[in-house]
């Protein structure tokens, strides 16, 4: 994937997230130490969930986040399937998206921004058309407009329109807007469980068919 300039204004925004991210971490460090000590109690260790995800550019990055998921295994040594691995109190992790607070780290290291594009997983990279492509022209962020526009409810294809959709339209006012919608979002804690899946469908790509979720995930809201 051929690499984009930066953005206009992308110094401001870089501002703004290192600004952003130094006082919630100041704000919510206590916190951040009490779940990861009731993380370490009720799923054990480690306490963190690493995993490599595409961000600007579609360059990979380590996003970081805490565990909400067991690493129970069947008869055959396989991991279970998630919604088996997901006990209670991840589900409240998710649903309060208590997890996500450690990719503030991402954001100090400039791996990613308070808003933009959710980061996916590294292998959808060769699943996007050329258009939906473009949500890597700018950073991914820890919340976004596809996420406080219907969330992971929505299918693919109308997700990835949002994020082009902020890609040709962002400014630190829609971002603003963004982030004051996202904490409504949270406090509600409306779209985030699912009564048949624990994660977000894989997206297997345009052609022939896309996949969409079948009910309303339990990915949270910023996930």
């Amino acid at each position: 994937m051929p690499y984009p300039a930066r953005p206009k204004g992308y110094a401001l925004k870089r501002a703004v997230d290192i600004l952003g991210a130094l006082v919630a971490l100041t704000l919510f460090g206590v916190p951040m130490l009490l779940v990861a000590l009731m993380v370490r109690i009720k799923l054990g260790s480690p306490v963190l969930f690493h995993q490599e995800r595409a961000g600007f550019a579609g360059r990979k990055f380590r996003m970081v986040k805490f565990r909400s998921m067991t690493d129970e295994r069947g008869p055959n040594g396989e991991l279970l399937p998630d919604d088996q691995r997901l006990p209670r109190f991840g589900q409240l992790l998710r649903s309060t998206s208590l997890d996500e607070l450690p990719e503030l780290l991402n954001v100090l290291k400039g791996d990613m921004s308070l808003v933009g594009p959710r980061p996916l997983l590294v292998r959808y990279l060769d699943r996007y058309n050329a258009d939906q492509a473009r949500r890597h022209e700018l950073r991914p962020g820890l919340t976004g407009w596809a996420q406080v526009n219907g969330r992971n409810a929505v299918g693919w294809k109308e997700r990835f329109e949002m994020d082009v959709w902020y890609v040709d339209n962002v400014s630190l006012l829609l971002d603003l807007k963004i982030l004051i919608k996202t904490f409504g979002k949270v406090v509600k804690r409306s779209g985030v469980s699912s009564d048949n899946v624990a994660t977000m469908d894989e997206f297997r790509g345009n052609d022939p068919v896309e996949v969409v979720p079948t009910a309303k995930p339990s990915e949270s809201l910023i996930r």
